[in-house]
């Protein structure tokens, strides 16, 4: 699959989970189509679908057994490894731990999670 494949569908399954989760009206940067990103947000779709890929593959399938906060967390610490790439003194915001974040964004970070996983044993 190529990056900018993976980052798509990276950011349909944040784009969906925001739609299903959010209270009240979401930020237009939250509901931004890809072709509409900035290059880092595109790559960083990219390589956060690129990692969840590789330890889904890495686990033989194992990552069913996580629990929902395990994977959605996964998600989270990925997004947060590309802001570091990315910035060199980014917003503390953009570093919240799982714990801190809202829930409809853990419960979008868990969504992608699953999305990506069920794509990569699908093609497998």
């Amino acid at each position: 699959m190529e990056a900018a494949e993976g980052g798509k569908i990276f950011r349909e399954a944040w784009i969906e989970g925001v739609q299903n989760y959010f209270q009240g009206e979401p930020r237009s940067a939250d509901l931004a189509p890809w072709e509409e990103l900035e290059e880092w947000q595109q790559a960083s779709s990219a390589s956060v679908f690129q990692a969840i890929r590789e330890f889904v593959l890495a686990s033989g399938g194992g990552t069913a057994k996580l629990s929902r906060a395990q994977r959605g967390r996964f998600v989270a610490l990925c997004w947060i490894a590309q802001i570091h790439r990315h910035f060199a003194a980014p917003r503390p915001s953009y570093l919240a731990d799982w714990e801190e974040l809202p829930t409809w964004q853990q419960e979008t970070d868990a969504d992608i999670f699953d999305l990506i996983e069920q794509e990569v044993l699908a093609s497998a």
